[in-house]
């Protein structure tokens, strides 16, 4: 074998071990191709990600918040309602997921229309960690083209939608969470 050829295929090597301590570590990132385990099925890759709308949503004061706030941290967001029974089942694995994994924003937005106390609710559920925010204006479910519920979105660093849930997941298997520590670096 040739000098030139032995470089080459030494460097391959070098490579191919530094791209897997780097995925070991967690250092790829979503758009490398990190597929979700299997208990985040319904979690879809979007190719090519897409830049997510800045639309506001609100907390239980009314205080006014866009994604924009989110920017250099990986947001999932998730949009349920007190009437859809798959919603409720999912929101206690998301208020473990949001305490387990601190490096990621997880923001679960309330859907309903009228006089829903979205804070009691959650407390009910198990869920309080995930806090009480609101579309009151339905300007995210139309802007996000909401078909069903739940839908869930994650959203990278610089805004992009890189997966989508529609219909409910298991987000805090410890494949989960281990799944989103590593995209975080959490």
């Amino acid at each position: 074998m040739n000098k030139p050829a032995k470089i080459v295929i030494v460097l391959g090597l070098l490579l191919a071990v530094a791209m897997g301590f780097l995925y070991g570590k967690g250092l790829l990132s979503v758009h490398q191709g990190i597929e979700p385990p299997a208990s985040l099925a319904a979690l879809k890759l979007q190719n090519p990600p897409k830049p997510a709308p800045d639309v506001a949503f609100y907390d239980a004061a009314g205080g006014r918040h866009t994604l924009a706030e989110y920017k250099g941290r990986y947001v999932l967001m998730n949009f349920w309602a007190t009437w859809c029974a798959p919603c409720v089942a999912e929101l206690p694995a998301l208020a473990k997921l949001k305490v387990r994994v601190p490096g990621m924003a997880l923001l679960a937005v309330n859907l309903d229309r009228g006089d829903v106390d979205a804070g009691a609710f959650l407390k009910s559920h198990r869920a309080a960690p995930l806090g009480v925010l609101t579309d009151k204006d339905t300007v995210m479910m139309k802007t996000f083209v909401l078909i069903g519920m739940p839908t869930t979105l994650l959203i990278d660093p610089k805004g992009n939608v890189v997966a989508r849930a529609e219909g409910p997941a298991e987000w805090a298997t410890p494949e989960a969470v281990k799944y989103f520590k590593r995209i975080t670096g959490s």
